[in-house]
Formats: C-alpha cells, sequence, structure tokens
C-alpha cells in the first residue's frame, strides 16, 4: 500500500506541489495513520532525550516534528472545504478523534511538558532571538491550555471532552451542508421570475435542466440565493427562501449546546470563569471587557445611522408598494435596498457587473500586487490541481524568486461548503539548514459559472470579497518566518483580518477601479459617471451592516461568556441576546446558531468580534496609503515588511505600532464610512 501511496515517497512535482493527480480518497487514512505513528515516535524521541533540555532539541525539535502528518493533514483539510463529498467528509469524521489523540500524545505528554517547561523558567538567561522566544512562549502556552498542568483525572476530562468537540465541529459542518443541498426551488411560472436578471433566470433553467426538468431551480448555494433575494419579485418566494436558508442546521440544536457546555467545562477545568476569557487572553483585545468596549462604542456610533436607514427604506418601500403600513422584514431589506441604490445612485449589481468580468478582474487584482509588492502570477498548467475548476500560479518575486504558489478555485459546485476562504495547502519555513521552504495557498470563491453565452461576471460585493481572499493569500505568500507554526496566517484571529480587509479599499478609489473595469463585451473602460456613483454608494447601508455584524459578534460572546451550562431554548437566547443591536422585525422560527460555522466549526469562537477589531486597524492603516498615494511602493514595503512578512513572529500589537508610528484609532473608520460627529468635527477643524 505505501508503495503506491503519494504520501509515502517525495514528491515528484514542480516546486513539490500536491500531486492531487495522483491522490485519491483511499490514500488519506492510510498516510493520516502513518503520519500520526511516525509522529509519536519522534515525540517519544524527544521527551525521552537523556540530554539536558535545550532550545534546539526540544522546543525546535516539537516544532519541526511531524513532517509526514503535517503533508497529508495540509492536502486534506486544505481541499476539504472545497471537496466535501461523502467519502470525504466520512474519512474526516473518521480521522478527527484520531488527530486529536495524537494532540493529545504531545501536550498532555508529562515528561515532555516537563522539558518544555524547564526552558521556560530559564529563557532570560537563554540569549533567545525575538522569533525564537516568541516559539517558546507560544509552546509553552499550548501546553498550558491543554491541559498538560492539570492532574490525572482532569486530564482525562480534557482529553475526552476535546476529542468530543472535534468530531461535533466536523457533524455541524456536514450537517449545514447537506442542508444547504438539499433545498431546492423549483418555478415553473415565469410571472414568478418577475425582477430577475436575464443571466440568472438562464443559469436557474440551466440548473432545472442539469436535473432533468423544465422550468427554473433556485438553491440556497450563494450564486443562486443572493441574486433570487437581491431582485425576486415576488415577495413571498423571497420569505420562502430566506426562511429555508434560516432553517439550515435544525439538526444541529443540540450540537449547539453540547459544543457550548463542552467549550465551557474545558474553560473552568483549565482556571476560567467562561470560555471567552480562556481564548482571549492570547488575542490582541486581551479580556471579554476590551471586546465588549469595542462592540458598545460600534454600536453607539452605527446603531443611530443603521435605525435612520431603516426608516428610509420602509418609507421607501411603502411608497413601492402604495401601503402606508408596510413594513420591511429580513426577507425584503435586500430587494428594496438594491432598488433604493438604484434611485439614489444610479447604481447597481446588474449595472456594474458587466465591467467585472472575473479574468480581467483577476488580472487587476494580480497587477495591484504587481505594483504594491513587486509580484508576478505566472499560470502552469504543469502544477497538478484537485478539480477541473482550479488553476495553479506561480508567484514569482521582484528578484525572479519563486514566493509560492497560488491555487485559484473560483466557482460554485455542490461538494463546496458555501461562502469564500483563503487555506494553506503548504506553510512557509525555514528548515535546520536555512532553505526556505515556499507557501502553496488556495483561494475558494462560490462565483456563478461562465455559460456559453457570457463570461462570468461578478457583482461589486464578490469584487470585494475576491479582494478580501486575496489580501489572506498575500499574508501567506509574503510570509517570511522561521517556524510552520507562526508563518503565513498562523496569527491571533483579531489581526488575521487586517491583511485581508485592508485589500477591499482598493476597491473604493478610483484609480483601481479604472484599471479593472472594462466591459466584458466593448473592452470600454468602466465610464467616469459610474465610477463616481460607484463610490458615492459605498458607504450606502453601513450602519446596517455594522449593525449585522455587531450583532454576530454579541452572538459569539454570549455563548462563550455564559458562566453556567446551558440548557434552554437557543432561539430564545439569540433574540434576547442580538436584540441591542437589531433593526429588522424579528422573523421568528429562524436560529442563526445552528449554521453559524465561523464560531462552531470554524474556529472563531469567542472570535468573530475579530472582523470589527481589524476593521479599526484596516481602516487606520489605509489612511497611510491614502496620505501617501494608494500605489506608493515605499507605504507597501513598509506594510510587507512589518505586517505581511512578520507572521505570528512577535506581538501584533508591536508590529503595528511599528508600521503605522502609533496605536490604531477607531476615528479612521468612522470617517471612512461617514459617520455623522466626525464628519462636523472634520469641519470645524477646517
Amino acid at each position: 500500500m505505501k508503495r503506491n501511496n503519494p504520501f509515502f515517497g517525495e514528491y515528484a512535482t514542480l516546486h513539490g506541489a500536491t500531486p492531487f493527480c495522483e491522490i485519491g480518497s483511499e490514500h488519506y487514512l492510510p498516510a493520516f495513520r502513518e503520519g500520526i505513528r511516525q509522529l509519536r515516535e519522534e515525540v517519544d524521541g524527544i521527551a525521552g532525550n537523556p540530554c539536558v533540555p535545550t532550545f534546539e532539541n526540544t522546543v525546535v525539535a516539537l516544532e519541526r516534528s511531524g513532517e509526514r502528518l503535517r503533508r497529508v493533514s495540509d492536502a486534506f483539510f486544505g481541499i476539504y472545504s472545497a471537496m466535501s463529498d461523502g467519502e470525504m467528509m466520512e474519512i474526516a469524521r473518521t480521522v478527527t478523534p484520531e488527530l486529536s489523540e495524537s494532540s493529545h500524545y504531545i501536550f498532555l505528554n508529562t515528561p515532555l511538558f516537563r522539558r518544555v517547561d524547564e526552558i521556560y523558567r530559564k529563557r532570560a538567561s537563554l540569549n533567545l532571538s525575538v522569533e525564537d522566544c516568541r516559539l517558546l512562549e507560544n509552546m509553552y502556552s499550548h501546553f498550558v491550555d491543554s491541559g498538560a498542568g492539570l492532574g490525572d483525572g482532569e486530564r482525562e476530562a480534557y482529553r475526552n471532552l476535546s476529542t468530543e468537540l472535534a468530531v461535533l465541529s466536523v457533524d455541524f459542518d456536514r450537517n449545514v451542508l447537506n442542508d444547504e443541498n438539499a433545498f431546492e426551488l423549483f418555478l415553473t411560472d415565469r410571472n414568478d421570475l418577475q425582477g430577475l436578471p436575464a443571466d440568472v433566470r438562464k443559469a436557474a433553467a440551466d440548473a432545472a435542466g442539469e436535473k432533468g426538468r423544465k422550468g427554473w431551480l433556485f438553491t440556497l448555494s450563494e450564486p443562486s440565493y443572493v441574486p433570487f433575494m437581491r431582485y425576486a419579485g415576488n415577495r413571498e418566494l423571497r420569505r420562502k427562501l430566506y426562511m429555508a436558508k434560516m432553517a439550515v442546521g435544525t439538526d444541529n440544536r443540540d450540537i449547539v449546546k453540547k459544543i457550548v457546555n463542552n467549550r465551557l467545562e474545558i474553560a473552568r477545568l483549565l482556571g476560567y470563569g467562561d470560555y471567552a476569557s480562556y481564548v482571549l487572553k492570547n488575542k490582541m483585545a486581551r479580556n471579554g471587557r476590551q471586546v465588549y468596549n469595542l462592540l458598545r462604542q460600534l454600536l453607539k456610533n452605527y446603531k443611530p445611522l443603521a435605525v435612520s436607514e431603516c426608516q428610509t427604506l420602509n418609507r421607501f418601500a411603502a411608497g413601492m408598494e402604495s401601503d402606508e403600513d408596510f413594513m420591511v422584514m429580513p426577507w425584503d431589506w435586500n430587494y428594496y435596498a438594491e432598488k433604493l441604490k438604484m434611485r439614489c445612485f444610479r447604481v447597481d449589481d446588474e449595472t456594474t457587473r458587466p465591467y467585472f468580468e472575473l479574468e480581467a478582474v483577476r488580472d487587476g487584482v494580480f497587477g495591484l500586487a504587481g505594483e504594491l509588492y513587486g509580484l508576478t502570477f505566472r499560470r502552469n498548467a504543469a502544477i497538478p490541481v484537485y478539480h477541473e475548476d482550479v488553476t495553479a500560479c506561480e508567484v514569482i518575486d521582484s528578484d525572479g524568486s519563486l514566493q509560492g504558489l497560488l491555487y485559484l478555485d473560483f466557482f460554485s459546485r455542490e461538494t463546496k461548503q458555501p461562502g469564500a476562504w483563503m487555506s494553506s495547502l503548504k506553510g512557509q519555513y525555514r528548515d535546520g539548514d536555512g532553505h526556505d521552504h515556499r507557501p502553496h495557498v488556495l483561494i475558494s470563491m462560490n462565483f456563478m459559472r461562465p455559460t456559453k453565452e457570457r463570461p462570468s461576471l461578478l457583482s461589486y460585493s464578490e469584487v470585494k470579497t475576491l479582494l478580501h481572499e486575496f489580501g489572506h493569500a498575500l499574508h501567506g505568500l509574503l510570509s517570511a518566518c522561521c517556524y510552520e507554526s507562526m508563518s503565513g496566517t498562523n496569527v491571533k484571529h483579531d489581526f488575521v483580518e487586517l491583511p485581508s480587509q485592508i485589500m477591499e479599499n482598493w476597491l473604493d478609489e478610483t484609480a483601481f477601479l479604472n484599471r479593472i473595469g472594462l466591459h466584458y463585451k466593448t473592452g470600454k473602460k468602466i465610464p467616469a459617471r459610474l465610477v463616481k456613483n460607484i463610490i458615492a454608494a459605498s458607504n450606502f447601508n453601513a450602519g446596517y451592516a455594522c449593525c449585522r455584524q455587531i450583532g454576530f459578534g454579541l452572538l459569539d460572546m454570549a455563548w462563550h461568556t455564559l458562566g453556567v451550562p446551558f440548557h434552554g431554548d437557543i432561539e430564545r437566547f439569540e433574540r434576547k441576546v442580538r436584540r441591542k443591536a437589531a433593526i429588522l422585525p424579528e422573523a421568528g422560527q429562524t436560529v442563526i446558531s445552528c449554521h453559524f460555522g465561523h464560531i462552531f466549526s470554524g474556529g472563531y469562537a469567542a472570535g468573530y468580534y475579530g472582523y470589527k477589531w481589524a476593521e479599526v486597524l484596516d481602516a487606520d492603516a489605509f489612511s497611510v496609503f491614502r496620505e501617501k498615494g494608494i500605489f506608493d511602493k515605499k507605504t507597501a514595503q513598509s506594510f510587507r515588511d512589518n505586517i505581511l512578512s512578520q507572521g505570528d513572529s512577535e506581538d501584533p500589537n508591536v508590529l503595528y505600532v511599528r508600521f503605522r508610528g502609533r496605536k490604531p484609532s477607531i476615528k479612521a473608520l468612522l470617517r471612512r464610512n461617514g459617520i455623522p460627529w466626525i464628519c462636523r468635527k472634520n469641519r470645524r477643524v477646517k
């Protein structure tokens, strides 16, 4: 079996790329298990080393152990969310408890912890570099946070709870994906398509045809769901689709409770009153008080604007419907907001979409990275890919050296989970000989496929999402760290969104829009009037959007600041928590937590606030580009040197101040979103 398993030999591929064309589902489990066996042997050797513990023979040795296991884990979990068919899901469910036990074998290993602890206690006398010291501190903290300091009985309890948590997260994702794929809305009456653009109708007709039916098929996948909710004139069908979306993951009710309660029990075992306290001590925010301070500050500034936006939309919708008592419901928001946006700014997705052809946008985004950071992206068909939709690029630095590989997986399909993300297929690090192993990263989206009639055309928000994920990719590709565990995007969750969110700013700049906005038929540049309108509309409903994110952040924190186990009604709990940030009426029979993958399976537990935290950072950081020039190479080089290349090699607060010259301020974000008080203040200063 080993002879025929690609994971057991050296990769004979260009740049050591994962040989996806040779890997079958049958190869994963044997490779995982052999990798786990080899890791245990290495751990035993480190823990049983008769020599005095040193930074090199213990900390560095442990950091670099498990190469075989990392190889198969990167390949499997790197593409898992994009290729979640039945076989992959079953492999994940089978191997997850085995991987959890493998982690326990390290971090609940008493002799090994004694060695790490001994080195940690004398760290001040070791003359370590900043990055070495960071590695030691992270490793020691990981041991402690994983129960290494607990008694025997408590260690066993921790082992069982964390193993169960790992399996519950896999089950959570499986239920969400199954529910998303199970729902189908077939329409046969053309009148039900009122308001839908021609390309959306065509895609729905093609989807129905693939099922052997006549009519139009709409699903809960983003390329189908989003335009339907935005353009469909049939209110009852919008409500039906919305309620179906909110019902996704209904079977996760018990799983949510188990996850929340297991996390609380783990926190208590480790001496914390709640799970948020356990998690946040190692984040930029440090504690729940800082998180709530941010959310309250944002709510104070944005909710009055959001309420005003909602009142305006209600008046507009009532006028459209000739019903003075008409009230906008959650399934109405996007529909009437799109109509109002068109009325106010003469711009909507269908107006802009012809100018955002996917390949042209991609080339424009690559060009931006070239101007800022000197990078070149070369597609290379010799690099193996895991699906025919995927393309792979070599990323070349300005000196001609290989910076890494970038995989692009743009289109929606049934085996792909919803949303957009960047994942790592190979991490960056420097080995003991000083050789720099360059990263391989993947961007996965859920864009609408091209048809025979037209290429894939993106909405403005989809372009922004692509820029966001590309920012994550740059964070991975430009990494220049010694240790893989701290390289690339392996940073604090309230810092990881800075490199991604700052990239979104360029889309609201005339100079960049002029570069990427080319009509897919004529090749003509996007008209200056349309560019002006797009930028003018960039803050449209900014208050509502912010309050929506605050609501998610409050819900996340509420779950993870519980001090007692939860056995109540999830829907009632959610309603109470989100009321402070709520703008629209409650729909009833909707439970967000059951499909809130970020916090129940995606690693953002007690960390969802990080999107808003990082938004403060990105607005403040981009203000330097605004001041110096949005294509200023000196500013870009500073951002690369101090943020993008550093990974977690230093405290992110230190890295940010080194780039910005001071601590971050919320003022730039308020100014960017046109929050009234900051605008008035600016006028007085002038």
